[in-house]
């Protein structure tokens, strides 16, 4: 219970990778607020599961690009447990395509959503934050930002953004007891990269030194470990989950 008295928020908590975190956070004792943009079946689903393990949970449909969704879920978190220690900024999605024939709306609904919703996020919560002189924010990237992966220009430029802004924030906050970490994902099973594995078969896990697919708790014991007092001295970092894939030379 290495969360016991915490609160929590986790952007696109209803689904894959979001959904673990969610799980596991409040496995760890925090009381667990998360926001979704389409999914309210799951996200219901997920909120029930979480009650019956006598969990207190919540959820509310946002779209994160939205600034003032964005500060309306922080007001409603701290107005029902007076308080947001841990937030993980985890919502995003892709539109693949190649730079000569993308269109406008591809980028910029993935800068928005992936970039943008992490600064509407973290401005929210930085000065309730500040004035506690307590956080820990946990944004999620992606190996994406370092990996060159055609098709993917926007999505890269999101995550590289993602990874820049985390260390410029984290120095700015360190003073007041708030860390700023990342964690970039590499292949994990989720339905956003279903596509990209059935297309790939096989042939993904021989890129990866450990010979296997990333699960969503990989991630999700990464981010209860940046969110935790066992990471209190860490921050502007970017650890990467991904089985070995960036190490290259396999």
């Amino acid at each position: 219970m290495r969360l016991a008295g915490k609160v929590a928020l986790v952007t696109g908590g209803s689904r894959g990778i979001g959904r673990a975190i969610v799980v596991a956070l409040a496995r760890e004792g925090a009381k667990v607020a998360f926001c979704y943009r389409a999914s309210s079946e799951a996200a219901d689903a997920l909120v029930k599961e979480l009650e019956a393990g006598e969990h207190d949970a919540v959820a509310w449909q946002a779209d994160v690009a939205n600034k003032a969704d964005a500060d309306a879920v922080v007001a409603k978190l701290i107005e029902r447990w007076g308080k947001i220690d841990i937030l993980v900024n985890n919502a995003g999605v892709i539109r693949d395509g190649l730079l000569a024939t993308m269109g406008e709306e591809q980028w910029r609904e993935v800068i928005e959503t992936n970039l943008g919703g992490v600064y509407n996020f973290c401005q929210a919560v930085t000065r309730t934050m500040m004035s506690a002189r307590y956080g820990r924010i946990v944004n999620l990237s992606s190996v994406a930002a370092s990996k060159a992966n055609p098709g993917q220009a926007n999505y890269a430029a999101s995550k590289g953004g993602v990874e820049g802004f985390t260390r410029c924030i984290a120095s700015e906050l360190a003073r007041r007891g708030i860390t700023v970490n990342a964690v970039a994902p590499g292949f994990i099973e989720t339905d956003m990269t279903l596509a990209v594995r059935n297309a790939a078969g096989e042939e993904i896990k021989k890129r990866i030194p450990m010979r296997r697919i990333g699960q969503p708790e990989d991630i999700a014991r990464a981010v209860v470990f940046l969110a935790s007092d066992e990471a209190s001295y860490i921050t502007g970092q970017v650890l990467c989950v991904d089985g070995g894939l960036t190490l290259g030379g396999m």
